[in-house]
């Protein structure tokens, strides 16, 4: 085991690879995996690449795959850094020239490319334009649907699903780039609103939404990193724009049950809370009036089912309600009149764009504006070799941890 440490971009040069690799695999309906030897795989066509992989993040949603999520079963994880190791025989020079020896991240849906949606033959994209990267109705998903996944020492993707990391940023924080872009795709929905123009000025503008987050794990501090620098954006630090007369909505609130946690965000451009403050009483069976259906937007990333009902009574009648969580288990009572009573908006929230991720993790100095730069290193409790994924699993359990990463040295 090792602790977080920087490293330097590493550059391979293409040649043949082993026979076959080291991988972390799941069988089915088991709760834990195994490293074994598999086969390398072969790549299918030239518009493949067999990536070398350099480093992966474990997910919440590789947590719940262990609690039978999705039946998935194989080589496990979907958040990588890798480098193109080899293409396809047949693969013209200007693909070997664009992505041979390149250091990449990817997309982790693997669309079939001959339906309606993937050839946009249904014209969604014009209207949907991220239908084709999410929703084909044949994908596979990497280490969750059908498809292995990073916890390997190799992995297949499409070279249309692959994405070049910026020179010099660190293999450790490339990583953060999934599950930084899942935060992102709520900003590519349009799901919130901190600023609504009355003109052209930047002076006039007027009102926006008033934003709730829930949870404090990964994926909840990550929405929270990426919806403060968008109100800081629009609204700055003191809610005014120009000189204008502020009538601003106050910054997104992160609500978690964790301080230490919250104090990760502290710099961030949200607000923080701890989830008891909802409640007017100690035994939390009473909403507070402060914050009863006082939200335009909340977004549950607590990743535990019984977020959802907090989610809904924080929010207010016609607001919108985005659910980032996947659950394994299903919520005990639930009831969803409220969503009809109150005509809410439900909207769900899964992939987003990579490329605007790795553009966010590549400023490393804070900008003109006033907004800082991400500092995702901070996340990292541990790190540890491929060898010993099962204890990287463990510890990615604890309520302590935060991100953990698995490497894939060879030993």
């Amino acid at each position: 085991r090792e602790r977080s440490a920087s490293r330097n971009p590493i550059v391979f040069i293409s040649m043949s690879p082993p026979k076959t690799m080291k991988a972390y695999v799941v069988e089915p309906n088991a709760t834990t995996g195994n490293v074994i030897e598999i086969p390398v795989p072969s790549v299918p066509s030239v518009n493949h690449a067999l990536i070398r992989v350099l480093r992966a993040g474990i997910c919440n949603t590789d947590l719940e795959i262990l609690q039978g999520y999705m039946g998935f079963s194989g080589v496990l994880g979907h958040e990588f850094v890798g480098i193109v190791d080899s293409l396809h025989e047949d693969a013209p020079p200007f693909l070997q020239t664009q992505w041979l020896n390149k250091r990449v991240c990817g997309d982790i849906n693997l669309g079939c490319q001959n339906c309606g949606i993937c050839d946009d033959s249904l014209g969604y994209n014009a209207h949907n334009p991220q239908m084709g990267r999410n929703h084909c109705p044949n994908r596979t998903v990497l280490g969750i649907l059908n498809q292995n996944g990073t916890f390997a020492e190799y992995m297949i993707l499409p070279l249309k699903n692959l994405h070049l990391v910026p020179e010099g940023m660190k293999d450790e924080v490339a990583v953060f780039s999934e599950p930084l872009a899942a935060a992102c795709r709520i900003v590519e929905q349009s799901l919130t609103h901190f600023r609504y123009e009355n003109g052209s000025e930047r002076k006039e503008a007027r009102g926006g939404d008033k934003v709730a987050i829930l949870g404090d794990g990964k994926l909840g501090l990550c929405v929270a990193e990426i919806l403060g620098r968008e109100h800081l954006k629009c609204c700055g630090r003191d809610g005014n724009l120009d000189g204008a007369e502020s009538t601003m909505p106050p910054p997104p609130v992160l609500f978690g049950k964790h301080q230490h946690k919250l104090d990760f965000v502290s710099d961030s451009g949200v607000q923080t809370m701890l989830v008891s403050n909802c409640y007017q009483d100690e035994q939390q069976t009473q909403l507070s009036q402060t914050h009863i259906h006082k939200y335009d937007v909340v977004i549950d990333a607590t990743g535990n089912p019984n977020g959802l009902t907090l989610a809904m009574n924080l929010c207010r009648p016609m607001g919108t309600l985005v659910l980032k969580s996947t659950c394994a288990a299903g919520v005990k009572g639930f009831h969803s009149a409220p969503i009809v009573i109150d005509e809410l908006t439900v909207v769900g929230s899964r992939c987003g764009p990579i490329d605007k991720a790795l553009e966010l993790l590549s400023i490393d100095v804070k900008g003109e504006d006033g907004i800082p730069p991400l500092n995702m290193e901070k996340y990292i409790t541990e790190t540890f070799p491929l060898s010993k994924a099962q204890e990287a699993v463990d510890c990615a359990v604890l309520k302590s941890t935060m991100k953990v990463q698995l490497v894939m040295t060879k030993e």
